[in-house]
């Protein structure tokens, strides 16, 4: 393993240096600043353990360059500086695509070293730049794929955290683009909303995901079926009547649905949507409100909207256990919820310790990769006959 340690502070590069040597670092180079540092990584190295406080180029400089090498080892944060600024400053290097094996705070100890770098040495593919956009797609391309039922329902499974009994899921929209393949809701959701097609969108997501629902319900299984739904369709005073109506024909009654909200923008006038969300609420149909304490999700919007449910976003979620201003989000949204009698889902998470943490903390419904990834309705059928089995 050819390491090579970025420090301003002759005896932090000696000291860290000693350290590597006896974790089993064949090579070890040392630079005193980011500028000097950039001529050894050309060099070729495996790992790069870099300060972030120096005279000249600092540590953020760095970074920032060693992205624009395309550099495709890993790297360790290592600084003086308080755990808020180390924890930002990985969320940097990680926004420049760099593999950050993580942050560790001075003094450096071998313990503390020799568990990041288990996986230093763990095959990676050499970027070969910013990684491509996704394709926009054109206006009249998604308008015929909504009236040619181009575009279909993935589930993902929400568990209950007390038993791990799986109580619902979450209706995603997915496009089966005949050249293109399956095309994310990020690449169309954007363009239906500038286009004025999210309604139609949204009466086909829904009516597929409470078919898919009644079917379930038909069978025996009771899970609630949680559809999104852009705060552009809640202008649409005939929404409640129209919804509970289909979802009746399909054989799911109100109390079975979820609506999710999440305000990709911002409410300009409050007067339709507290009246069509009053009227859902009315009817028996759950509402969410949808990566809570991120974009327009705040407190205001809590306090004024009948939401029965508060989903915490996934990046308050997933390493939470790992990252103290995370944590205290995800508790205090938590604790929140919980005063207001609203049920409470921790999106996102992806690992034990997630799990661990969402439970410790009292939140009644999971939801993430650790489970399961969003699946066809057929897969979903034999993933919950293994889940339950």
């Amino acid at each position: 393993m050819r390491c090579l340690v970025v420090d301003d502070e002759a005896f932090m590069r000696t000291l860290i240096t000693r350290i590597l040597g006896g974790l089993g670092a064949r090579d070890v180079r040392a630079c005193e600043d980011g500028q000097a540092a950039l001529v050894v990584v050309g060099d070729g190295v495996d790992v790069v353990l870099c300060d972030l406080n120096m005279p000249g180029m600092d540590g953020i400089e760095f970074l920032r360059h060693l992205a624009g090498m395309n550099y495709d080892g890993a790297v360790v944060l290592i600084s003086g500086e308080d755990e808020r600024v180390l924890q930002t400053a990985k969320t940097l290097a990680q926004a420049h695509e760099l593999r950050v094996l993580g942050a560790v705070a001075k003094p450096v100890t071998p313990a503390a070293l020799g568990t990041l770098l288990k996986d230093a040495t763990r095959p990676t593919t050499r970027r070969a730049g910013p990684r491509a956009p996704i394709d926009p797609v054109a206006v009249e391309e998604l308008r015929e794929a909504i009236a040619s039922d181009q575009l279909t329902v993935f589930f993902q499974p929400k568990a209950r955290v007390s038993d791990r009994v799986v109580v619902g899921v979450e209706s995603l929209v997915r496009w089966r683009h005949p050249e293109r393949g399956l095309v994310p809701p990020v690449a169309f959701v954007g363009v239906a909303e500038e286009a004025g097609l999210i309604d139609a969108m949204t009466d086909v997501v829904f009516r597929q995901a409470v078919a898919q629902g009644g079917r379930w319900r038909a069978r025996g299984l009771d899970l609630k079926v949680a559809v999104n739904i852009s705060v552009d369709s809640l202008g649409r005073y005939d929404l409640p009547d129209t919804l509970v109506g289909i979802a009746a024909d399909a054989g799911l009654p109100p109390s079975q649905i979820m609506l999710e909200v999440t305000e990709s923008r911002l409410m300009a006038d409050i007067k339709s949507p507290l009246e069509v969300l009053t009227r859902l609420r009315m009817k028996g149909v759950g509402l969410s409100i949808d990566d809570f304490g991120t974009g327009h999700s705040s407190l205001e919007q809590l306090r004024r909207i009948p939401f029965t449910e508060l989903k915490i976003d996934r990046a308050f979620v997933h390493g939470a256990a790992r990252d103290k201003a995370a944590r205290a989000i995800l508790e205090s949204n938590a604790s929140l919820a919980q005063s207001l009698g609203m049920t409470t889902v921790a999106e996102g998470a992806e690992d034990q310790a997630d799990v661990t943490l969402v439970a410790a903390l009292g939140i009644d419904l999971i939801q993430g990769h650790f489970f399961a990834k969003p699946m066809p309705a057929e897969d979903f059928d034999d993933w919950l006959a293994d889940w339950r089995g």
